[in-house]
């Protein structure tokens, strides 16, 4: 039976407008298809952006971003949400969404000490950290791993006063004043006038590698593949600078 006629087929069976299998995001109607797209707390902003000058050019297809922690994302990818695009803050995370998945590297990120922007503690590095108070992503999750890296390389121990499952959750406390310091992605503070940016010694070791991959289950692998591109494209790349990403 032809694609189309098994879709409305199926469609009248159920007696509901529903995607089904084969007949992802209701193409085979002539509906514009919609990537969603699961992506890093850290790319947030950046991937709006993107996610507006794709639709621009691809004007037949919609995007869906949903960000948080790469962890956070990952798990539930593992456990059936409904993505079909992942662009983590780290391969380690990528894996934890599927253990076959394979991505492509398409920006790069390092480390800064947030402060607030009157550091009042005085912080100048990672030396100051031992006995001021400080919040760090959690060690499983990338910025989280990153962060114990640097901090070893720096031979410097840090007892914080909070784990976060989330960059954007460490920023917000050292913005409010609950932080002397957290280690962030440098994307992270541009922009941002309530904290100050401080690079520390090191920071050059510790690079963080983002993949991006279509999913396995992906509604409009087409569609999914197009988004990817697009990310990869000269175009993307260029956002993505904007954005204080480095390249690949």
């Amino acid at each position: 039976m032809h694609r189309a006629l098994r879709c409305a087929a199926a469609a009248a069976l159920l007696g509901l407008a529903v995607t089904v299998s084969g007949c992802a995001n209701g193409t085979a109607r002539g509906e514009a298809a919609t990537v969603r797209v699961y992506a890093a707390a850290s790319l947030a902003a950046a991937f709006d952006r993107i996610a507006e000058e794709f639709a621009q050019a691809h004007p037949d297809v919609g995007v869906s971003v949903v960000s948080d922690g790469s962890t956070t994302l990952a798990r539930q990818i593992a456990e059936g949400a409904p993505a079909d695009v992942f662009a983590a803050a780290d391969e380690a995370a990528l894996r934890l969404a599927g253990p076959a998945l394979r991505g492509q590297v398409f920006a790069t990120n390092r480390l800064v000490l947030a402060v607030p922007a009157a550091n009042p503690a005085g912080i100048t590095g990672l030396a100051d950290l031992p006995g001021a108070t400080v919040v760090l992503c959690a060690p499983e999750v990338p910025c989280g791993a990153a962060s114990a890296e640097l901090l070893r390389r720096a031979d410097v121990e840090v007892t914080p006063a909070s784990v976060e499952q989330n960059v954007t959750a460490v920023l917000t406390k050292v913005a409010a004043g609950e932080a002397d310091a957290g280690l962030v992605y440098a994307t992270d503070v541009r922009g941002n006038d309530d904290v100050r940016a401080i690079v520390p010694a090191l920071a050059a070791e510790v690079v963080s590698h983002y993949p991006i991959a279509v999913l396995p289950d992906a509604g409009d692998p087409e569609a999914a593949a197009a988004f990817v591109g697009f990310v990869r494209s000269a175009q993307g790349r260029s956002i993505l600078a904007d954005f204080g990403f480095g390249a690949p």
